[in-house]
């Protein structure tokens, strides 16, 4: 039994026909007419016509300009998710087996060639993403990363962002946004070389873009408005929950922010707490939107129904804030990052503690985890097999062959069991 002290009341959303078109019309003019589309693109959507390549001597000038704390601080973010990606890695291993005399087989993971970042700009310029996705691909040991980040004024793309690209590791950085840098990075345009796969949140025209792209090139993750679930019961604060609520809101009018709980009084308590901050919140005028149609504040009987509750919303990012922390983590199954206890925050997996900020949303936590270290290697497997073993497995796919009316597969078999006659043993 549930019961809602809140519930989202999304405004019904038709099918985005014209995002789509729109993106589908750009793709298509960048594969045929190359650069030029690119260039227009960028003019009439970015007010950009200067060179797209970003030269050493800018970066440069930029790194000259930024105070030393960010630096440092930068700095400390990429060792933490580095130092974790470089942890992951160490626990891929790969494989060779013999798991009947002479049939050996093996997995060998190999990193990708070549990769293409996306770092957003818009309104809040994630600069961390730079670390999540080159930095993280620089661990995996991709060959080569194109990183691009769109103009944000006359002088091109931001600062902070330009000296991520950079100290993240990015072989070449290019001032491109929107669909049009997807694109180019997916098709070679403007002096890159098609890349593998691309990553990075964006828009909605930027998901649609990877939407359309994936099969062309491979994608990191389908990202949609940034979520947040906290877990909570009575041994919760409702201004801590409020606030974190708010901390995620403030992303866009469509970011969902769940509460789930065990308690009815802390339920309507952090209802309170959200309207007061409110009134004061700096991002209030998003931050209020988000929360008046995407909030819900849902109480449940217990603990296990509160992991049912939270199990269903698959949440991007997921707070505990409860007794029984240790219950919860053992138990709950669908979340892209799980922040265990109060002393943590989505702002700090966000920013650098050393997880992945680049996440599922909109339930796809029931099938997949986040970006990592992994995401940038592929696994692949081998098989090595004596006379002997080939003679003795041959009839058995042989038959197999035969059952499913691949004759010609069945006849790969039998001239291999014709061949190694003379290793039966």
């Amino acid at each position: 039994m549930r019961t809602y002290v809140k519930k989202a009341m999304p405004a019904v959303a038709a099918l985005n026909v014209q995002v789509e078109e729109t993106v589908r019309g750009m793709l298509a003019e960048i594969r045929e007419n190359g650069d030029d589309a690119v260039r227009k693109f960028a003019f009439d959507l970015d007010n950009w016509g200067r060179d797209f390549r970003v030269s050493e001597d800018e970066v440069r000038a930029v790194t000259a300009r930024l105070p030393e704390t960010f630096k440092e601080d930068y700095e400390t973010c990429k060792r933490n998710v580095q130092d974790f990606a470089r942890r992951q890695l160490d626990s891929m291993a790969n494989l060779e087996c013999e798991i009947a005399p002479g049939i050996i087989l093996g997995h060998k993971h190999i990193p990708l060639k070549n990769v293409g970042c996306y770092i957003p700009g818009g309104k809040y310029p994630l600069v961390s993403a730079t670390i999540m996705s080159i930095g993280t691909a620089r661990v995996a040991g991709v060959s080569h990363i194109i990183g691009c980040a769109p103009p944000r004024d006359a002088d091109g793309i931001y600062g902070p962002t330009l000296y991520g690209l950079h100290a993240a590791g990015a072989d070449e950085i290019y001032c491109l946004g929107g669909v049009q840098a997807m694109a180019s990075m997916s098709y070679g345009r403007v002096g890159m070389a098609a890349v593998d796969m691309i990553t990075g949140p964006g828009n909605s025209y930027v998901a649609e873009a990877k939407r359309q792209l994936f099969g062309t090139v491979g994608i990191d993750l389908m990202a949609g408005p940034t979520e947040i679930c906290i877990i909570a019961d009575e041994t919760a604060d409702a201004t801590l929950i409020a606030t974190d609520l708010l901390g995620q809101a403030e992303h866009g009018p469509d970011s969902p922010a769940w509460l789930v709980t065990t308690s009815q009084p802390l339920g309507e308590a952090v209802l309170v707490e959200v309207e007061r901050q409110l009134a004061n919140l700096p991002t209030r005028d998003i931050a209020a939107v988000s929360w008046r149609d995407f909030g819900e504040i849902v109480v449940v009987a217990d603990d296990d129904a509160a992991i049912a509750a939270s199990d269903e919303y698959a949440p991007e990012h997921l707070e505990i804030m409860t007794a029984r922390d240790d219950y919860y983590l053992e138990n709950l199954k669908n979340y892209g990052s799980l922040f265990v206890g109060e002393e943590t925050t989505v702002a700090y997996g966000d920013k650098g503690v050393g997880t992945n900020h680049t996440l599922p949303t909109g339930t796809a936590a029931r099938y997949t985890g986040g970006l990592w270290v992994g995401k940038f290697i592929k696994t692949v497997t081998y098989q090595r097999m004596t006379p002997e073993a080939s003679y003795r497995f041959a009839p058995v796919a042989s038959r197999q062959c035969e059952t499913e009316h691949l004759l010609a597969h069945k006849i790969t078999a039998d001239v291999r069991r014709a061949r190694f006659a003379g290793g039966e043993s």
